[in-house]
């Protein structure tokens, strides 16, 4: 567990370090149009290697797989402190992208390979969560305040410390957990090469089509968004007759999974949405500091510790569990309710209490979603789908950012942020309408 706890941190300071940061970088590499690109390529990276790795961290064992990733986004992470242009910094983005799409996969299935037993996991997956959140949490702050301090080159030599030493705890305590497979097992790679168009095409064709740019590029999204739609309608046969499918639609058969991964889409856009464009509007629309904005922008995340324990407190108790996320939803939604009243003049008090109550509602929804999905599964697809859940997120982190990106680059930033947090509003109602359909039994109840 100490392993997969550094896994956790390294992933949290790899997708929140630079969200404060980022103002800075556009105002010195130039290119605001591309400022959401930062963001959504390593989400779009993420989204298209998480299910591919989680199940391959199910045929082939977790450990290597973990170690790779972390070396991955070391190197990433000191390419993009070395960017000299957007483009450059974007596709070191990208890389670090794979690598957290990788590490994603392998830290939230880990603890399914060390506890099967639901009963003793959910207490030690409360660990993960927690050092998430934390971690989550400081990145911002951190990333803030070396920002201030060193510029905004030094925020991207942080992680790759994190991760020196999540490489050395993985590689010293983490067992090698070696799979149960069949000796004639061939790897799915028709279904892997589909599951990544369908899941990154229709986003990078998103961008291209309703970014500014030439005709050209908008001829490029429509390409993209048809080849996405194509290799999605061909993804479900192909899988169906692979012997050992890369993505096994059995993971989706019931009514539940499907509306958990709704939810966690939502989840997730609604979160990253508020990480990366709150910094943006207290920066550069009301002329905080990054350091500032990095400290008032930390209960958001580190508020997810908080809704975390108590939702694990409250678990036991529950016969229908998923009122919690229910109830993880409704806070989500008041909270980006009080982001609305955001202004120049607002008292810290305020938008810390805000980011608070926005955090602790996702800390009753996030950890339920990965838990869920692995109740659901079969053990033997209990990777992927843990990366199922992830995948969900990572889409909705992407589709998030670059859509109110595109906003704010066609008008300003306060008014599109503004419009932002209106989509908060209204995809966090509809995540607890959804939570409300989804019928779970208390692993602790017979």
């Amino acid at each position: 567990m100490s392993g997969i706890a550094a896994s956790a941190v390294v992933v949290a300071f790899d997708a929140t370090i630079v969200s404060t940061s980022l103002p800075q970088v556009a105002q010195t590499l130039g290119d605001m149009e591309l400022y959401a690109w930062v963001g959504t390529g390593y989400f779009l990276a993420s989204a298209v290697t998480i299910l591919i790795f989680g199940r391959l961290g199910d045929l082939y064992g977790r450990k290597p797989l973990m170690m790779l990733s972390m070396a991955m986004v070391m190197l990433g992470s000191v390419l993009c402190g070395l960017s000299q242009s957007m483009q450059q910094l974007i596709l070191f983005r990208v890389l670090q992208g794979l690598g957290g799409g990788m590490m994603i996969a392998s830290t939230f299935a880990a603890p399914a390979d060390l506890f099967p037993d639901p009963k003793r996991r959910v207490r030690w997956m409360l660990v993960t969560s927690i050092t998430f959140a934390v971690a989550s949490g400081l990145g911002p702050v951190i990333g803030g305040a070396v920002t201030q301090a060193l510029g905004w080159r030094a925020a991207f030599f942080v992680t790759p410390l994190a991760a020196l030493l999540g490489v050395i705890t993985t590689w010293r305590y983490f067992p090698w957990i070696k799979p149960v497979r069949s000796a004639s097992l061939s790897l799915d790679w028709v279904g892997a090469l589909l599951l990544t168009l369908a899941v990154g095409a229709p986003l990078a064709g998103l961008e291209l089509l309703t970014g500014k740019g030439h005709d050209g590029f908008r001829l490029w999204g429509l390409g993209l968004l048809c080849v996405g739609g194509i290799a999605a309608v061909l993804l479900a046969p192909v899988e169906r007759s692979a012997g050992t499918p890369i993505f096994p639609l059995r993971v989706l058969q019931s009514s539940e999974a499907r509306l958990i991964n709704l939810a966690g889409m939502l989840s997730g856009a609604v979160m990253f949405i508020l990480i990366f464009y709150i910094p943006l509007l207290l920066q550069d629309g009301f002329g905080f500091s990054p350091a500032h904005a990095g400290l008032l922008m930390a209960p958001l995340v580190a508020g997810t510790s908080v809704g975390s324990i108590m939702n694990g407190r409250l678990y036991p108790r529950q016969s229908e569990p998923a009122r919690l996320m229910v109830f993880g939803g409704v806070l989500l939604a008041l909270g980006c309710v009080f982001t609305l009243t955001f202004s120049a003049a607002s008292p810290a008090w305020w938008i810390l209490l805000t980011t608070s109550i926005c955090g602790i509602g996702l800390g009753f929804l996030l950890p339920n979603y990965t838990l869920f999905m692995q109740m659901l599964a079969e053990q033997r697809d209990v990777g992927v789908a843990s990366a199922l859940i992830q995948t969900t997120r990572a889409l909705g982190s992407a589709f998030g950012t670059a859509v109110v990106g595109m906003v704010i680059a066609r008008l300003s930033v306060p008014l599109g942020v503004t419009i932002g947090l209106v989509l908060c509003v209204v995809m966090s109602i509809l995540v607890a309408v959804v939570c409300t359909q989804i019928r779970m039994k208390n692993v602790n109840r017979s």
